[in-house]
């Protein structure tokens, strides 16, 4: 984990420094004896970033957080709603985790992959508001899995095996910047669709409410878009609900003890009384919150914190193991813990997902109203209501038809392999109606690869009888949302492209696009250009507006390289 220092840049401002409160967290476990923060540059405004400027004044539209308007009478188009004017210069001290993209593996000397499943879609919203305020992003802000799992897919040729809450869908095509080399989609997608009456469908709900209210919140992109973000929450509550507010500054209080969600005035009320100052006690609020959800615990139902802030805990957490901590011995019990990212400036990213990854729940970045929207009333069935837990996926490659292989993503959920049978170590959950997609490109056997001949080592495997045809063999582990004992799926992956779907198209298209932003390389000559038009091939169901939205950015993305 490292501090990046950004400085988000206007033709025509002048540049300044702003002091901030620097969030305090220790590096993950995984990273080396430095236990403190790496010292970065500042990025200032090159003569390309200024030439940019003129790139992107030339757009039709500039991509903006999916400000999506309603159809109007008689249209079947969605229109995108141009952004805010760009703010004023400022310097930004922002924390991200190290995100090294995995590397090339030769199958006969590794040819296991395993790792949990991501459902968090945190790093697409934070990639398009760095996008949207007129700069690339931090590399290290770029997670291949959530720019593509932020988007829902419908996969056709999808199986259902033994009952499992989800689907499995395997398919084989070329890659779109290799052309020697082939892509292996796996994709889980929930058996329970997302719709607009969610709320209606779902399970009681005992919610916490634990908001932030410290003086880094101040600023409009955060408190006020945290409230405004409840309100729309709020609205959506049944009597059945349970509804209590937290807030943390320099201390912790209940402003609404446990009310029925049918009393929206007086939820309503509570939030808009919400005012920053102080500085963050994160410990004492978090172990409070689970204090709370207990006290009203649903069983049966869905009991989950709902924590929003910039992550910027300056008290009572000594380092980030110690709050993780806390909340791992609440995990089991039963509640569990999204976070709701805002704002910018300080914006501790790093700590945010670590609290939702520990705390079985999901990271969201939030930066507009409609964001807001998506994560919590769009989507509130993948949100809230979780279907399968501690899903992990696992994949053998057969030597004797892939020579080399590497997963696109997921480089912060990967496991040990013997931990894929082991039920007491965590995964990802998976969420009503939500699809989850992991990516390989693969060297088929006799194709040149990325990585040099070895000199002394035999170059291809003898196929094991009757196991020639197939490129690999998919295992998949879960847990009912209340189980304690895994399940296991297993699937042959055949050897056998495909044209692609246009799904698949689609995914492909975001795979590159995070590649590109991350400086990958192993694009080849892909460009974004290349990205938009093979995009625009898996637009035809966009009930958001959100893959269209997706074209944008890309375009933008172009014009700020």
């Amino acid at each position: 984990m490292h501090t990046t220092k950004l400085l988000t840049t206007a033709v025509t401002t002048t540049l300044f420094t702003t002091a901030f409160l620097t969030a305090c967290s220790t590096p993950h476990q995984n990273t080396d004896a430095n236990n403190q923060a790496s010292s970065s540059n500042v990025i200032t405004p090159s003569n390309s970033q200024l030439q940019a400027e003129t790139k992107i004044a030339s757009l039709d539209t500039i991509a903006s957080a999916p400000r999506v308007l309603p159809k109007q009478m008689g249209s079947n188009s969605y229109h995108v709603m141009p952004p805010m004017p760009m703010p004023p210069s400022v310097q930004n001290h922002e924390n991200y985790q190290d995100n090294k993209a995995n590397p090339v593996h030769r199958t006969i000397e590794d040819a296991i992959s395993t790792f949990s499943i991501d459902t968090d879609t945190g790093s697409y919203a934070n990639v398009r508001r760095f996008l949207n305020d007129g700069q690339l992003p931090p590399t290290d802000a770029v997670r291949y899995e959530e720019l593509i799992n932020y988007f829902n897919y419908d996969f056709t040729n999808a199986m259902r095996k033994n009952n499992a809450p989800f689907k499995v869908s395997l398919e084989t095509v070329k890659a779109p910047w290799k052309a020697t080399n082939n892509i292996i989609k796996v994709a889980i997608k929930s058996t329970d669709e997302i719709s607009d009456g969610a709320s209606r469908t779902l399970p009681p709900s005992n919610l916490v409410f634990l908001v932030d209210v410290s003086g880094s919140m101040s600023s409009k992109d955060k408190l006020a878009m945290a409230k405004s973000s409840l309100k729309m929450l709020t609205k959506q509550l049944r009597k059945q609900d349970t509804i209590s507010l937290i807030t943390y500054a320099g201390n912790t209080e209940i402003v609404l003890p446990a009310t029925q969600g049918n009393q929206q005035a007086k939820i309503l009320a509570a939030i808009d009384r919400l005012n920053a100052s102080g500085s963050t006690n994160g410990e004492a609020a978090i172990k409070l919150a689970y204090q709370q959800a207990k006290q009203n615990f649903k069983k049966d139902g869905i009991n989950r914190i709902l924590m929003l802030t910039d992550g910027d805990f300056n008290v009572g957490v000594s380092s980030t193991d110690e709050m993780l901590d806390i909340i791992k011995r609440n995990r089991d019990n039963g509640v569990s813990l999204s976070t709701f990212g805002f704002g910018t400036g300080n914006y501790n990213e790093h700590m945010m997902e670590q609290v939702a990854d520990n705390g079985n729940g999901n990271y969201s970045y939030i930066d507009s109203v409609n964001e807001a929207k998506k994560a919590l009333i769009d989507e509130m069935s993948a949100t809230f209501n979780t279907v399968a837990k501690d899903v992990k996926v696992q994949v053998e490659f057969n030597p004797a038809t892939i020579s080399e292989w590497r997963l696109i993503g997921y480089e912060n959920r990967i496991l040990a392999d013997e931990d894929f049978n082991n039920d007491k170590v965590d995964a990802g959950e998976l969420g009503a109606g939500k699809s989850v997609v992991a990516l390989f490109e693969v060297t088929p056997v006799g194709q040149k690869g990325y990585l040099n001949t070895s000199r002394y080592q035999a170059t291809t495997s003898k196929p094991t009888t009757d196991m020639s045809n197939e490129l690999g063999y998919l295992k998949i582990r879960y847990k009912a949302p209340q189980g304690s004992k895994s399940k296991l799926l297993e699937y042959p992956i055949v050897n056998s492209v495909n044209t692609p779907s246009n799904d698949l198209k689609f995914a492909l298209a975001v795979a590159g696009y995070g590649q590109l932003l991350k400086g990958s390389k192993y694009t080849g000559s892909w460009t974004y250009n290349d990205v938009a038009n093979y995009a625009k091939q898996g637009l035809s169901k966009d009930p958001l507006g959100t893959r269209h939205e997706f074209v944008k950015l890309v375009k933008l993305a172009d014009a700020l390289k």
